[in-house]
């Protein structure tokens, strides 16, 4: 049998301020998708919609930003997700497999084909363009 549980309610010795929403302290009557400044700020850096509890909008409020940044994430003024980037640790395995989690330097990368060897300098085939705008003009004329 499970114990019963007390009926009083529980005091943490925390009394939680509710938060105002900025809908109500900068009076905002409409909610507009093209107000893209506004609704960034109900937005986390990650551009997921903050939670009620968080941004201190009541449920109507809240459903209205929801829909507006969902219109304005689909006229693209707002992002759907935001890439955020962080510094990795260091031990474990490295991204090629190796073990030694290192990144390998260009004296220890694989030799480089002929074929290949000026894309991975970083040089462009110098007549390559020359050659993809005479293939263009000769398909136009042909044409």
């Amino acid at each position: 049998m499970k114990p019963k549980r007390s009926m009083k309610p529980r005091d943490n010795g925390r009394r939680m301020k509710k938060k105002t929403s900025v809908l109500i302290t900068e009076r905002v009557e409409y909610i507009d998708w093209k107000d893209v400044n506004l609704l960034r700020r109900f937005m986390s850096d990650r551009a997921k919609i903050r939670a009620r509890r968080v941004s201190g909008n009541d449920t109507q409020q809240q459903r209205q930003v929801a829909g507006a940044i969902k219109i304005a994430r689909e006229m693209a003024l707002l992002p759907y997700t935001s890439r955020v980037t962080t510094q990795r640790g260091g031990g474990g395995r490295g991204r090629d497999g190796d073990g030694d989690g290192r990144r390998r330097n260009r004296d220890d990368a694989p030799e480089v084909t002929e074929e290949f060897g000026a894309l991975d300098e970083g040089d462009v085939a110098e007549g390559a363009v020359d050659d993809a705008a005479e293939e263009m003009e000769t398909a136009e004329v042909e044409a």
